[in-house]
């Protein structure tokens, strides 16, 4: 049992987590010479190599010096935080991943915290020493100290540590003894990370994550605890609420490289996919066919934002999807549910609309931005947070924001969140840089990343997580701008967006096949203004001088799906198609928007 080693990586966005294994895997050979299978290897969906982010946890398997390393790759981002919790209680120890420079951020904090409650073992990694100004001794100290706050034990304070620069291939235990490759971290992991621990009796495993085979359905991951699994043995499934059913292993593969291998049995302390078992959901346990025992399940915190979900019922409905009746939207926001544990799903008073509930704009717009791309069409609601009642007072959800920015510029960010009842709890200057943080409403976090980028030229950095409910902080105020829409379907004519132009930006390129209703534009006053851009110049054989003027077009502004969703009121949608994203008023036309007025 001595040869497995069960790892979680750890650690804020862009801290080097893919990287990383990356170079772990191009050191232990898992790759031929002559292959040449490029970096971020394990964000292999297109969404993931597009953003550059990582979305789901997903493992690997290396062997090192005789012992399998089992390696979890974890996303980054707070809205995923739900991935992290859920293959926390797969490892046996973390490596926690702190850039020399910025040190440990929210989101460090975060997943420190869940893997300390777990009692994993910590490795520090001080990664991107190579960056100027940086400050390794200074981020061990306040690693430590970050610790020292969340409650760690004495054996998780006293932590190995190492310091490197995943892109350059190198790692060793001072950063300035630069070496060659990444040993010094993989001999740390084998040194510090416990053999998994493995108790005497009946099988029991706890399922964390799923994979799906169209050829042999659905497979349970999850590590084994203790006892041995074999091919075609009988087990017990018991469900998260205590039922118990029986079922037979048909195929046990273990993780090897990049891909699994098929195996005749597997030891306690080793992460295997099992196939043939059904209706089984995450965070339920396989156990012993006579005594089934139940592991405790995973504890996921809870959502802090619902967006409504309805059909596309736009004059366009059907020209792009495949998909477009409310059965299929609701077949395939319940299979979501099976692997994405931090979201919720609540029925509304019609058939048509569901309340989908998660952790932040970013989380469910990727949920939207994967349906879309899988040929469904759907319109969006204006994102909400939960507002929950607590001794009888209106909470909301709270969060702590971190802005990195220009120090020339702070005062612009500090003036944008404090107008959205934000409070500055402190401000630091690093290199050319501050860095500010804020308590803030979430309420206020919706569209202020758009405002901050457009006032500091691109140039700031946010990032935020979830603290607690607090009071009701008061009204917040949206977008001080009205919409232009357009009450006429058709093509939008060049002619009559440039006579339009001094009214506000447009959104439609000239010649869109746009319709009644469509949010076409944002009006320079507050107030929504109804325009037709679909008229033509109306000809005539008269010859006139200095009215043939070429029709000069400001570029439109074309919104990404979060913008999109950040930007529309409460009386608006979005309207996702496979090939468009649309803004479009609930009621389409002006007659029914007086009537019935949001």
């Amino acid at each position: 049992m001595e040869s497995i080693r069960n790892i979680a990586i750890i650690a804020h966005v862009d801290h080097g987590k893919t990287t990383l294994v990356d170079k772990i895997m191009y050191h232990c050979q898992l790759f031929r010479d002559n292959e040449n299978t490029g970096d971020l290897i394990l964000d292999n969906n297109d969404l993931e190599r597009e953003r550059g982010i990582t979305i789901t946890s997903k493992n690997v398997s290396v062997q090192y010096k005789g012992t399998k390393i089992n390696i979890i790759d974890t996303p980054g981002h707070a809205d995923f935080g739900g991935e992290v919790e859920r293959v926390l209680n797969m490892a046996d120890g973390v490596c926690l991943l702190v850039d020399a420079f910025e040190g440990p951020m929210p989101q460090t904090r975060f997943v420190l915290q869940k893997a300390l409650d777990l009692g994993l073992k910590p490795c520090v990694v001080i990664n991107k020493v190579d960056k100027e100004n940086c400050t390794p001794e200074e981020v061990h100290e306040k690693v430590f100290d970050l610790m020292f706050e969340l409650g760690a034990t004495e054996e998780q304070l006293d932590f190995p540590a190492v310091y490197g620069s995943a892109k350059n291939n190198w790692m060793s235990d001072h950063w300035e003894n630069v070496t060659d490759n990444v040993e010094a971290l993989l001999d740390m992991v084998i040194e510090n990370v416990p053999a998994p621990k493995v108790s005497e009796g009946t099988p029991q495993m706890l399922i964390t994550s799923l994979d799906f085979s169209a050829f042999t359905g659905r497979i349970a991951i999850g590590r084994l605890e203790r006892g041995i699994l074999k091919e075609g043995m009988a087990i017990s499934l018991v469900k998260r609420d205590g039922t118990v059913t029986k079922s037979r292993i048909k195929e046990l593969h273990t993780f090897e490289g990049l891909g699994r291998k098929k195996v005749l049995e597997v030891i306690a302390g080793d992460i295997c996919a099992i196939v043939g078992v059904e209706g089984f959901e995450i965070g339920d346990t396989i156990a012993d066919f006579e005594n089934p025992e139940a592991l405790a399940s995973i504890a996921i915190d809870e959502p802090t934002m619902s967006m409504l979900f309805t059909i596309n019922d736009s004059p366009f409905f059907g020209k792009e999807g495949k998909f477009v009746t409310s059965r299929h939207i609701r077949d395939r926001l319940t299979k979501e549910l099976e692997k994405n544990l931090a979201m919720k799903l609540g029925e509304t008073d019609s058939a048509d609309k569901f309340m989908v509930f998660g952790r932040g704009v970013l989380h469910l717009s990727v949920l939207i931005e994967t349906m879309r791309r899988e040929g469904y069409e759907l319109q969006i609601g204006q994102p909400q947070v939960i507002i929950k009642e607590i001794d009888g007072k209106k909470c909301e959800p709270i969060e702590e924001l971190t802005i990195d920015l220009p120090e020339t510029l702070s005062g612009r960010a500090v003036e944008f969140v404090t107008m959205r009842k934000g409070e500055m709890l402190s401000m630091e200057t690093k290199g050319e840089r501050m860095i500010v943080k804020f308590n803030i409403p979430s309420r206020g976090i919706i569209g202020l990343r758009n405002q901050l980028l457009t006032a500091t030229a691109g140039e700031a950095i946010m990032a935020h997580r979830f603290i607690g409910y607090e009071p009701y902080k008061g009204e917040i105020a949206g977008r001080n701008k009205g919409s232009l829409i357009s009450m006429e379907k058709g093509k939008a004519i060049p002619y009559s967006i440039d006579k339009l132009q001094d009214r506000g930006k447009f959104f439609v390129e000239p010649s869109t096949e746009i319709y009644e209703g469509q949010v076409i534009g944002e009006n320079s006053r507050a107030d929504d203004m109804c325009v037709n851009v679909t008229k033509e110049k109306k000809q005539s054989n008269v010859r006139s001088s200095g009215n043939d003027d070429k029709a000069r077009i400001i570029p439109p502004i074309i919104f990404s799906l979060e913008e999109a969703l950040e930007y529309i009121q409460k009386d608006e949608y979005v309207e996702v198609t496979p090939k468009s994203i649309r803004l479009r008023k609930i009621y389409l036309t002006e007659t029914d928007r007086k009537r019935f007025k949001i």
